[in-house]
């Protein structure tokens, strides 16, 4: 399953972003209100959704400046949230969230609305940072 933010304009530079992105501690100001919980274990944060069980994501990946990827620390899961950032002008960027995770039809069905609704609101609230 793939899912995808619009773009979002973002008043900060690309480098500035990115390193944002990378504090892990930076994604609760980003996270929607229905959030439960919030926690940061080192190099990855759990959080939990009204409804959802929790989840932990570590940073699988980064490329300098351009995007981030977290996924789930656990196996049981086969996810991954990738922000792209694009430079933009000196004092702003645009960033895109990609989810893409691997589930049988009736869990991707279930999670499908929800999973949409948390990638907007990370974008829209990286929009406001």
């Amino acid at each position: 399953m793939k899912l995808t933010s619009k773009k979002t304009l973002i008043n900060k530079s690309q480098k500035a972003l990115f390193a944002f992105l990378t504090d892990l501690r930076n994604f609760e100001q980003m996270m929607p209100d229905n959030v439960e919980d919030f926690t940061i274990d080192g190099d990855s944060f759990l959080f939990s959704l009204k409804g959802m069980p929790a989840l932990r994501l570590v940073i699988k990946e980064q490329q300098a400046y351009d995007s981030i990827v977290l996924g789930a620390a656990s196996n049981k899961l086969d996810f991954s949230l990738t922000t792209n950032i694009s430079a933009g002008t000196e004092n702003s960027c645009e960033a895109q969230i990609l989810f893409e995770g691997d589930f049988n039809p009736m869990m991707a069905m279930m999670v499908k609305k929800p999973l949409q609704q948390f990638i907007d609101t990370l974008s829209e609230k990286a929009g406001t940072l």
